[in-house]
């Protein structure tokens, strides 16, 4: 299957129900944390690969009345989860942005995508030119104790899709290589924060909070389970 079928498919739902709702109010949370730090105040907010929209939903709730935002997704599925959060001033397309040539944001949401894409630096130079400025989430799995794991970073390839693995240096890479300037980064402690039925996460959460209070670059590389939260232009 695919890297696109899998979500066009209905594949995608069937390995994710709620297309990650749970972790949508925290994301939107960074993302304002991000819009604060470097004083940015978007009239116009598209998320690529929107999901069910809520995060979306969660921005709108936090920023100015006149903030509109638009969410595209190839998912019908995923599509007909965000309708039922679409209002007078959030929409949602079923599409790909690319194929959109009209289509321009002060601020393009682009939010655990990237490492779904085939062709990533392809995907990421015809996103360039739709907005002023982008807001990337990149998972960085690529730990040493996830390549120690005989299957550490499969599991991430067979429960969610994800074909490409990132570290802090190769995601920053990849966005320079394409042609993006990196205006601010900072990591996310998403393993920290999220709910967790998994043994293996769970037992994680101690050290990895015990070394990233010590040493954030280490505790990453090392133990993984952060996002990098990435604003270029």
């Amino acid at each position: 299957m695919g890297s696109e079928e899998l979500y066009t498919s209905g594949a995608y739902v069937e390995k994710v129900p709620d297309w990650h709702v749970e972790e949508s109010a925290g994301k939107a949370w960074q993302i304002l944390r991000l819009l604060r730090r470097n004083r940015l105040e978007p009239r116009t907010i598209a998320d690529v690969g929107c999901g069910a929209g809520e995060v979306l939903r969660q921005l709108q709730m936090a920023l100015p009345p006149q903030t509109c935002f638009v969410g595209f997704d190839i998912s019908a599925r995923a599509i007909e989860l965000a309708l039922t959060r679409a209002n007078e001033r959030i929409t949602f397309t079923l599409g790909d942005i690319q194929q959109d040539t009209a289509a321009h944001f002060d601020i393009l949401l682009v939010l655990d995508v990237v490492e779904h894409v085939e062709d990533y630096f392809a995907f990421l130079r015809a996103l360039k030119d739709k907005s002023d400025y982008k807001i990337f989430f990149f998972p960085l799995e690529l730990s040493a104790q996830s390549v120690l794991r005989p299957r550490g970073l499969l599991h991430t390839h067979d429960a969610y899709g994800h074909l490409h693995y990132f570290t802090r240096e190769t995601a920053l890479q990849s966005l320079s290589d394409a042609g993006y300037q990196v205006v601010d980064e900072f990591y996310s402690p998403d393993a920290l924060e999220r709910p967790t039925h998994l043994l293996g996460r769970k037992l994680l959460k101690l050290p990895r909070k015990l070394l990233y209070s010590l040493h954030q670059d280490f505790a990453v590389h090392l133990l993984g389970g952060y996002r990098l939260l990435v604003l270029a232009r």
